[in-house]
This record gives C-alpha cells, sequence and structure tokens, in this order.
C-alpha cells in the first residue's frame, strides 16, 4: 500500500497483518482520486472508517486543507499514527476513536468529501448516510464515496447516488446532496 500522488507520492504505507482488516488496493485507489482529482486541494476531508489512513492521507497528500481521521479500533489507530508520523510536518488533521454514528452526531463541521469504507461485513452505510444528512455535514457540491462489496441499491432521503464503479469485486457509489449539479 502506497501514496499514490501528490507530494507523499510513493510513500509506502504501514498495513495490517491478517485477513480481518482490508485496505482500498492501490488500483481502486488510484481509479477514485482519479474520478476526484477536481474535488481534493483545499477539501475538507472525514475518512469514517480510516482504518490505516489509507484514503485520507492520500487527500493530505494532493493538497486537502484538513482530514478527521476516526475508527472504533484501537488497533487501526496504532497502524494509522505510524503512517501519520511518516508525514513529517504535516498537522492538517484529527484523530477521532468514535463508533461512527457518535463520531457524526459530534462532528462540529462539514465536509467536502466523506468516505465510508467499513468493513464489508458490516452494513454501516445507510445509517452513516442517514446520519450525515440528519446532521448537515456534507457541504453543497459535496461527495460522499461509500466502498463496499456489493452495489448500494437503496434509497437514503436527501443523497442521490449520481454514479458507481465495479473494480473487482469492490464497489464505489457515489453521492451527492439532491438537487445539486
Amino acid at each position: 500500500m502506497r501514496v499514490v500522488s501528490g507530494k507523499y507520492r510513493g510513500l509506502v504505507l504501514a498495513e495490517f497483518s491478517g485477513s480481518e482488516i482490508r485496505p482500498t488496493a492501490d488500483r481502486v485507489k488510484e481509479s477514485l482520486f482519479n474520478i476526484l482529482f477536481n474535488k481534493v486541494f483545499n477539501a475538507s476531508v472525514l475518512d469514517l472508517f480510516c482504518g490505516s489512513g489509507n484514503l485520507g492521507i492520500e487527500c493530505l497528500s494532493r493538497g486537502a486543507s484538513f482530514v478527521q481521521f476516526n475508527d472504533i479500533s484501537k488497533q487501526s489507530l496504532t497502524v494509522l499514527q505510524q503512517n501519520l508520523k511518516k508525514l513529517k510536518g504535516e498537522n492538517s488533521y484529527k484523530i477521532t476513536n468514535f463508533d461512527y454514528l457518535i463520531c457524526l452526531s459530534q462532528a462540529n463541521q462539514g465536509f467536502d468529501i466523506i468516505f465510508i469504507d467499513p468493513p464489508y461485513r458490516f452494513d454501516f452505510g445507510e445509517s452513516a448516510l442517514s446520519a450525515i444528512k440528519k446532521y448537515n455535514l456534507l457541504k453543497q457540491d459535496g461527495i460522499i464515496v461509500y466502498e463496499r462489496d456489493v452495489p448500494f441499491m437503496q434509497e437514503v432521503e436527501g443523497f442521490e447516488k449520481y454514479d458507481e464503479r465495479k473494480y473487482g469485486k469492490t464497489y464505489l457509489s457515489f453521492f451527492k446532496l439532491k438537487g445539486e449539479l
């Protein structure tokens, strides 16, 4: 796992041992950030199920102004902190250790990009999307990216799924506020 582009390009990130944790594959991440290319610079980002910090660190590398990393797992946060130490001098981030619904209820700002990438065995996407809407956490023109192993078929009040891509066994679903162009 490496940083694909930006000021930390090529930086190798620490990974988890075992198969319990599934980071976003480099190939999927590269495609994702090609789609988000014009959205990341100066963006405020929430990496809700951050794991090793792979997606949020990629955003910092590409010029995001701020990233909030959140995970309930202490093991994930240990790996995240190892990775953040490699970004010498970087301080445009915050780390929280909450259940995702608590994190969303306590967020004190809106975000331009929100990543929802929970373990595939849990279906937290719909409840996370509902909480994001309830607390008005997505800025106008903001994007939510939900990664999972099956297509997202539900409707979520206030959001429109405007795109969905499949990469091997991974689906990326893209959401925006209803009515946004």
